[in-house]
């Protein structure tokens, strides 16, 4: 099974990086193999000028950054989009990691 490459993309990296613990935590269970990691907004733009990822998912707390990283993305259809809020809140990193691979699909 090939191997899905999902990155959250925050802030700060705090609450996100506890979200990618549960996502992982989440696919584990599932049997789904997935790279989930997080990286701070500035980091993000190098990262996929340089990397192939299947799906991009923006914390809450960067919604507003979302126009922009669709245009950047555009060419490569990488897609993309913000995580829900109560999800996001409640740590839910398993309807986290279906909404990403309902992106996926």
């Amino acid at each position: 099974m090939e191997t899905k490459e999902i990155m959250l993309v925050c802030a700060a990296g705090m609450s996100t990086s506890l979200m990618v613990n549960k996502m992982q935590k989440a696919a584990e269970e599932k049997g789904l193999s997935a790279n989930i990691f997080a990286v701070p907004v500035p980091e993000a733009e190098n990262y996929l000028a340089n990397h192939q990822v299947d799906v991009v998912l923006l914390g809450p707390q960067v919604r507003y950054l979302l126009d922009g990283f669709k245009e950047k993305l555009a060419p490569s259809s990488t897609p993309i989009d913000v995580i829900p809020m109560t999800d996001y809140g409640m740590m839910r990193g398993d309807k986290v990691l279906e909404f990403a691979e309902s992106l996926m699909q």
